[in-house]
Parts: C-alpha cells; structure tokens; sequence
C-alpha cells in the first residue's frame, strides 16, 4: 500500500502532521511520533501543556540518542527505558524504535469538525507492527491514543511519556494521582555528579505519600505541587492499586494549575499500564544537550516497567515484579495488543485547588476538588476497553 499523502508542517525544528477540530490543535512528528505542540481552546483560554526541548533547533552531536533530537510532548515507548543491556540479542534504543524512527502515514481525515491520524511503524530489533491511532472528536478537548501491538513475541515495557511545562503565567501545578499501593525512588543513583548530573531525592527510598518523599540530604520534600527543587533531575514511580470487581478499570493522572483554573488529565486501563513515574526536570542535568536548561518541566509517564531500567531488567525477576506489579507483557504474535490511553484539559471553577477524585460516568468524568469543587468533563470512557 502506498503511503499516505498529508502536507507535512515544520514545528519546533520537526516535520509534523497537524490534527485539528476546533477545540484542539496538535502536531505529530514524522521522527518519533511525538505529539506536540498540543493547543487546547478551553473556556480557560488557549492551553498549550506541553514541554518542547529548548535544543530543538540546534545541531547535536552525532552519538545524540534519536528520542533526544525532537524532545516534546507525548510519545510511545516500545521498548520503555534506556535499554543499554540487550535482552536475548535485541538492541534497543533508548525508550525503542517507535519513540525515534521513522512513522509512515497511512491516513489522515479531518471531517465534523474531527480528525483521526493512522500511522504505523516496524521495528528493526523485533519483527512486528505497531499501529498508531489518534482522534479528536467533535466539541472535546481531549486526545485519544491508541497503538496496536500485532505480531510481536516474547516480554516487552511499553508506555506513554508526556512532559508538561510549568511557565510563570501558569502558576504551580497540583499533581494528583488515583489510588497506588507501591511508591519507590529510582532504585540506583539517577544522575552522577561527576558527570554535571544532580539529584534530590534519596536513592531506592520507599514511601507512602506522595507529600513526604525521603531526601537524600535527610528528611522529606513534598513532590505534589510543581516547580520545586531547582537545580535537580529525579525520578520516582508509584504503582496503581489493581481495579476493584465490578468498577470501571480507570486510573488517572492530573496536575491541576489553579491560577488558570485548568486541570490536565490522563486516563488509562491500569491492567495494559500498571505504573506511573515522575520525571522532575528542573535543570539538574550540566551535560549535553541538556546543559542545565531543561527546567520545569515534570514528566507523568504511564507504563509497565521497572522503572526507565530497560527490558532486560523488566524481564527479570525485580522488586516489583516480586511484589506482584507486572514490569512486561508478555506478547505473542496471534493476540493483539492494544494500549489506550486519553488525556485532555478540561476547564475547572475558580477555588478548584486539587484532584482530590475523578468519577468515571461512561460519556464523561467528575473532577472533585479537596475544595469541594467539581467540574463536568465530556469524555468517552468506552475508549479504554480491550478489543472484543
């Protein structure tokens, strides 16, 4: 089949395909697939959530890792992780081929005042075929992500990796998760001072609240509002609690930003996406093409993983995996894959301060504030179910 035809628009240094229906305009880059920038036209204004390197227009070294030359928004991770160790002879780049190769165009329709983007992507380390589904839908401002996983064999991480921004005239941001029963910081050092690296938190440390995280320089920090420890790079992930019998399996990520009553939202299945880290990026990194200017931008990765280990370390029995968390899914070529995922903005009342609940109700969801606020957001959950 031939490839698609669809005028190709250079955003931020990247040839991207644009989506739009009224409500939201988004980009996706040929290279990586990474989706950004991403504008939502909200009763809030015009939002636009996502981080974009600052290198993007710059010339890199040669031996740049291809997921860092396009760095923004959202984008798929197959395998997830830095992936230095081959597992069983596969070489994988860092955070897998789909998240800096090459994406074909198969289709891109706008019509209603909707728009759908399918584009797929063959992997050179594992032979199978990875389909990309995005949708805006008519009068919403979310994004629907789908990607297909067909003919792959054998453990495999995957997931989602947004980064946010958090600019001045957007105030700090609340960051609330839905239910987690494992919380841990990066299990080995995750960056070296040595190197121009410098971390905040302590290394491998447990914890049960998101609001008393331990310090490497002893006590705790609060790691639910955003900016803070600047001058840091950290990473810490929590596992979601497995859904309830008889409950809709929705596990939600939100960071609310109260001063321009917005709130950003993630949905997932936690059975396809069973963990969420947290990247602070706060200008800890000195080495290129970092150079201490990547700074305030928090990363809400949903995956199945240990941690940014790579594959061959999920593979393996982990600490996680012990627990009972699963860290790969075990593919095979005749059952598809499909990992769902939405995420959006919906506007929220002035006084709506933090996420304190989100209720699913099939065709839309219910952000309840610890202020005691609520907000309506249009949203098709039915989105999130397997294929029959």
């Amino acid at each position: 089949m031939p490839p698609a035809r669809a005028p190709l628009e250079t955003q931020a240094g990247q040839p991207s395909w644009r989506l739009e229906n009224g409500s939201v305009s988004a980009f996706l880059t040929r290279r990586g697939g990474h989706l950004g920038p991403v504008v939502f036209h909200t009763p809030a204004g015009p939002i636009q959530p996502f981080s974009i390197a600052p290198w993007h227009d710059e010339e890199l070294a040669p031996d740049t890792a291809p997921v860092l030359r396009g760095l923004r928004g959202d984008f798929f991770c197959l395998p997830f992780g830095g992936n230095e160790t081959p597992w069983r002879g596969e070489r994988h780049p860092a955070h897998g081929e789909t998240a800096g190769g090459a994406w074909r165009l198969l289709g891109l329709t706008h019509r209603d005042r909707a728009a759908e983007l399918r584009a797929e992507l063959r992997p050179r380390a594992r032979p199978g075929r990875v389909l990309k589904r995005l949708a805006l839908r008519s009068g919403e401002t979310n994004v629907y992500c789908r990607h297909e996983l067909h003919g792959f064999t054998g453990p495999m991480t995957l997931g989602h990796h947004a980064m946010l921004r958090f600019p001045d005239e957007y105030g700090p941001g609340r960051i609330a998760l839905s239910p987690w029963r494992h919380g841990r910081v990066y299990p080995v050092p995750f960056e070296s001072p040595a190197r121009g690296g410098y971390a905040a938190l302590r290394t491998d440390a447990s914890f049960r609240s998101l609001r008393a995280v331990p310090l490497a320089a002893g006590g705790t920090t609060d790691v639910t509002t955003y900016p803070a420890r600047e001058g840091f790079e950290d990473l810490l992930m929590v596992s979601a609690r497995p859904p309830r019998a008889g409950r809709p399996p929705v596990a939600w990520t939100t960071v609310t930003y109260p001063k321009r009553k917005f709130v950003w939202f993630a949905l997932k299945d936690p059975r396809v996406l069973a963990s969420t880290i947290l990247w602070h990026s706060n200008g800890g990194r000195h080495y290129p093409p970092w150079n201490g200017r990547h700074r305030r931008v928090l990363g809400l990765e949903e995956v199945t993983s240990y941690f940014d280990r790579g594959l061959a370390a999920s593979a393996a029995p982990n600490p996680l995996s012990r627990a009972g968390v699963p860290t790969v899914h075990r593919l095979r070529p005749t059952v598809p894959l499909w990992v769902n995922y939405i995420f959006g903005v919906a506007a929220v009342p002035a006084g709506f301060d933090v996420v304190r609940r989100v209720l699913p109700r099939g065709d839309h969801i219910v952000l309840c504030a610890r202020s005691g606020h609520r907000a309506r957001h249009p949203v098709d959950l039915s989105f999130l179910a397997p294929p029959a």
